[in-house]
């Protein structure tokens, strides 16, 4: 089912009733979430990502805009009638009922010619518990099943009516990092074999990364950037997506463009072709640094950590911005770093430029 909505904004009375004005969840917000894909709403607390999950769901409508399942206009269609499933981050299961009630619920709601018997409810429940692998848990009730296992259980009952969409919101933060790990996976697989259109929201950017097609970066209600998670990622389009995504953080120094060169401080570490003078802020991925005896970037060594296949070369410059530069480099390079001092000359496909005023990526080419 292909979603799309169309200036979509959302507005809730200010609770200071200092201020006048409204707060503004969602602002015109326009996107068109292909059919059978899994997109990540990705952005920080408050930035309006599980507004626009609720404005898709029914449980919010919207002050402005229309919303669109197909062709059919749903702007107004309540929540019960918009064909959705909804995974919440508390999983909402009935503490009472065992997994296999709890799965079978929703169709106990249905009325009609879509009315059914308990055997189709059990056969449909057993269909959808082979699928997030829960087969053997049916009789159980919630409070004898793990943080993972609940998260299983309320994918399946949103799922066991086939919604035309499903929508996630923060489903695994509740989980260790390892569960969260191996969950994530579980839904991405899930996705794949169900083809079912996927709305996924999370504040947690190396999630949306790992199974989302597209990912959309919010900020105050707004859109900063859509695209494919890697290209996103490589490619910001400003200073704030550029923060946000990436562990450990991009490094961020003041720098210039000038006489064909980008400066970092007083070290020119790349050439350009561009001949103009600007201030800029120059952004390196953890991972674009590669030392160098005689590389142009001069930082100050603050230590090393080995982490295994990788080393965190910590640092520090006179132009940076941050207590300290983090460099991932693989562990067979390291050697022979050591002392105050430690030399990088930069991979330019890891350096981004922004506009020191708007913020905005600034684009270049390498001499």
């Amino acid at each position: 089912m292909k979603i799309t909505l169309d200036h979509v904004t959302k507005r809730f009375p200010n609770r200071n009733k200092k201020i006048r004005e409204d707060v503004i969840a969602v602002n015109n917000f326009t996107f068109e979430i292909p059919d059978g894909k899994l997109i990540g709403l990705l952005g920080p607390s408050g930035c309006g990502k599980s507004t626009t999950l609720n404005l898709i769901s029914g449980l919010e409508m919207p002050t402005a805009g229309r919303i669109f399942f197909g062709d059919t206009d749903v702007t107004n269609l309540p929540a019960e009638n918009r064909g959705v499933g909804l995974v919440f981050q508390n999983y909402a299961l009935y503490p009472h009922l065992t997994v296999l009630d709890n799965i079978t619920f929703p169709l106990g709601n249905l009325r009609g010619q879509e009315k059914l018997t308990k055997e189709q409810m059990r056969y449909k429940a057993m269909e959808v518990a082979k699928l997030v692998q829960i087969s053997e848990l049916m009789e159980r009730r919630p409070s004898e099943l793990s943080g993972g296992q609940q998260q299983r259980v309320a994918i399946a009952r949103a799922l066991v009516k086939m919604p035309s969409v499903l929508l996630l919101d923060e489903p695994l933060s509740n989980l260790d990092a390892r569960l969260r790990l191996q969950t994530r996976e579980e839904l991405a697989r899930i996705q794949r074999e169900t083809g079912i259109t996927t709305v996924f929201v999370t504040h947690d950017q190396e999630e949306a990364m790992s199974i989302s097609d597209l990912i959309v970066v919010m900020k105050d209600g707004v859109i900063h950037q859509i695209g494919k998670p890697q290209e996103v990622y490589d490619k910001p389009c400003n200073l704030f997506v550029a923060q946000f995504l990436g562990t450990p953080p991009i490094n961020v120094f003041e720098g210039q463009l000038r006489d064909g060169h980008v400066f970092v401080g007083e070290d020119a570490v790349l050439d350009i072709e561009s001949k103009e003078k600007r201030y800029v802020y120059v952004g390196i991925r953890p991972e674009g640094f590669i030392p160098d005896e005689n590389g142009p970037l001069v930082c100050s060594l603050s230590k090393i950590e080995v982490m295994g296949r990788d080393t965190s070369v910590v640092s520090t410059h006179p132009a940076f911005n941050g207590p300290a530069i983090r460099s991932i480099i693989p562990s067979e390079d390291v050697t022979g770093i050591g002392g105050e001092t430690v030399r990088f000359r930069l991979k330019p496909a890891k350096v981004c430029i922004f506009d020191r005023g708007t913020q905005a990526t600034v684009n270049f080419k390498v001499r």
